[in-house]
């Protein structure tokens, strides 16, 4: 099986933390020069020396926050002009929690804007790069919401809907640049992410957050949370030449808590 990502230039989102460093991490082991993004530098430079350079990798970061994306597209477009991108892995930070009955229209378009409109400009940006390469890999981190909606993350299920099929039509389009497009679908993973989902739960229930944890595991067959370097793996893995064949799925990583197939 070939798992080599030798001479590919990966760019990761969120990769400062959580499961984008996790993912950062994966791809650097198996070859890939890796270029991180985040919003702040202390932390892009300590998850960028953790990086494997074993096999004369080259790594670096980008300072760029998702809520100003023509920024972003300037400081991707400079980094363009040096090589190309083979491996994009769109992952940003979850919009916050709330019933949906609730949620205010803004959140919807903060939402959407951070998610879909700037995994649009990223996809056109990189694809001539993997046109030419005859290889390409777009990768989406998710959540398992767009299989089963989430209690209480109502912007959040709508939007990983629509990055979803946005995803699916990528697949379709782009197929035959040799360009694949997947999404990993993260279950309850140990994020600061998930913590404050776990507290705010525990806080609005009146319950100790012990047994908030414990009740969200007791929802996982495998009765535990994930740890990122999990999701990574499978990150890793699409990303790979090994996964050449598979294009415009879904793939749940969250150890069989998602009900329905």
């Amino acid at each position: 099986m070939n798992l080599s990502l030798y001479q590919k230039n990966a760019l990761v989102g969120g990769a400062s933390a959580g499961i984008g460093r996790a993912v950062a991490i994966e791809l650097a082991a198996l070859g890939a020069n890796v270029t991180l993004v985040a919003r702040t530098e202390s932390t892009l430079r300590q998850a960028v020396g953790a990086l494997d350079t074993s096999q004369g990798q080259q790594h670096g970061y980008l300072i760029a926050d998702f809520d100003d994306s023509q920024i972003l597209l300037v400081k991707v477009g400079e980094l363009l002009r040096r090589h190309p991108i083979h491996i994009l892995v769109n992952n940003t930070g979850g919009p916050p929690g709330g019933p949906i009955t609730e949620a205010l229209p803004e959140e919807f378009l903060r939402a959407y804007h951070n998610h879909l409109i700037c995994n649009q400009l990223l996809a056109q940006a990189v694809l001539p790069g993997m046109k030419a390469a005859g290889f390409g890999r777009i990768i989406n981190i998710i959540s398992t919401s767009v299989k089963e909606p989430l209690e209480n993350l109502g912007v959040s299920n709508t939007t990983r809907w629509a990055v979803a099929s946005w995803a699916k039509t990528w697949a379709n389009e782009s197929g035959r640049l040799g360009v694949t497009v997947n999404n990993v679908l993260p279950g309850f993973t140990q994020t600061d992410r998930l913590k404050e989902i776990i507290e705010k739960r525990a806080a609005a229930t009146n319950r100790a957050v012990a047994d908030m944890e414990n009740q969200l595991r007791n929802q996982v067959p495998l009765q535990r949370f994930a740890d990122p370097a999990e999701v990574a793996a499978a990150v890793a893995f699409l990303a790979s030449p090994a996964a050449a064949y598979i294009n415009g799925v879904n793939l749940p990583v969250d150890g069989g808590r998602t009900r329905s197939l």
